[in-house]
């Protein structure tokens, strides 16, 4: 029996200029390639993005679009990488903050790792729902509404979270199924 190949779809990946957690960002990323599907970098302004490596300078990964210019429904699936100032400077970014909020509402997957639910939180979309992130988080997760779970993958709807790159493969399994392979 032949198996039929998914549809390509394709995955906004979002990030602030700098503080990306660089295995947050690759290693889904590779997943979404390897599942054939196309990964797209969205960040907060053009030119290229400075990831880390905790807390050391890593590589830097050049934007496909900016936030401002994107449009929901171009993408099947929205990935948020983690890194402490990653999503920190996100949440203060109108453009980005309403991308991930109407994001959420569309009902799509939107994916996030470690400190990344920080976003979420300030789109205020978390009432109701149950996540994971990184242990720090808890206490503004739950002020935003959220259960917080101390697990390596809380699926809720179309919400996937993660707590830290030690659950990279579960997550990007988790992101890669929903997207249909």
């Amino acid at each position: 029996m032949s198996t039929t190949p998914t549809t390509n779809r394709k995955v906004a990946f979002l990030v602030a200029t700098e503080g990306i957690e660089q295995v947050e960002l690759t290693e889904p990323w590779q997943a979404v390639e390897q599942a054939g599907h196309t990964p797209v970098l969205l960040s907060t302004e053009s030119g290229s993005v400075q990831a880390f490596n905790h807390l050391d300078k890593g590589d830097t990964f050049d934007v496909d679009v900016t936030v401002a210019q994107a449009e929901v429904g171009d993408y099947d699936a929205l990935v948020l990488p983690g890194g402490v100032a990653n999503p920190d400077a996100l949440r203060t970014d109108s453009d980005a903050v309403s991308f991930v909020r109407t994001f959420v509402e569309s009902g799509k997957p939107v994916a996030a790792i470690c400190h990344a639910p920080w976003t979420l939180a300030e789109a205020d979309v978390l009432r109701g729902r149950t996540l994971t992130s990184w242990p720090s988080l808890q206490t503004d997760l739950r002020n935003a509404g959220a259960t917080w779970e101390d697990q390596e993958l809380v699926v809720d709807d179309n919400l996937i979270t993660s707590r830290n790159p030690d659950d990279l493969p579960a997550f990007s399994k988790a992101l890669t199924d929903a997207l249909g392979g």
